[in-house]
């Protein structure tokens, strides 16, 4: 096992050095007029990288949305950059990879898109598609969210692999 992690990593570098690691640009993003980000393609790179990891579009699996805050009852997330985790495997990214993203709290619900992941014993990010999803609406702001933030009932939900953000 420790052997098939070593080439995990060292492909995922390689990958990382041949395709760079440079994600969307995010303050670029077009909003909707509800405040939720609006489309987004995945930059070529980060498809690259999904392919080489066999990262299929729909692959999922159980985060916790920011690793800061893990298993509270609620969180506050704050508008910007957030760091996950893993708590299952995401087809060859193996937890507790961390994710790395960005929050909008605009809209009527949160919304994370994640750019990057760095999968364990590994020194360098490498480019990805994803975003944070849960059933019955539990992503929805609950009311007292104060302005750039979001605060939701649980610390965590699922995370998919996209091919292009809508």
């Amino acid at each position: 096992m420790a052997s098939r992690t070593f080439e995990l990593t060292c492909g995922l570098f390689c990958m990382a050095l041949i395709t760079g690691c440079a994600g969307t640009a995010i303050g670029k993003v077009s909003l909707r007029p509800d405040g939720t980000p609006g489309p987004e393609k995945c930059p070529e790179n980060a498809l690259k990288v999904m392919r080489y990891l066999r990262l299929g579009v729909g692959d999922g699996a159980t985060i916790e949305f920011d690793v800061n805050q893990m298993r509270s009852r609620s969180i506050t997330l704050h508008e910007g950059r957030v760091e996950s985790v893993l708590i299952d495997d995401l087809g060859t990214l193996q937890a507790p990879a961390r994710l790395y993203g960005y929050v909008w709290t605009t809209g009527p619900q949160a919304v994370i898109r994640y750019f990057a992941a760095l999968p364990p014993g590994a020194s360098q990010r490498v480019p990805i598609c994803a975003v944070a999803r849960t059933a019955k609406g539990q992503m929805r702001k609950l009311p007292g969210s104060a302005p750039g933030t979001a605060v939701l009932e649980f610390s965590g939900g699922g995370v998919f692999i996209v091919d292009e953000f809508l």
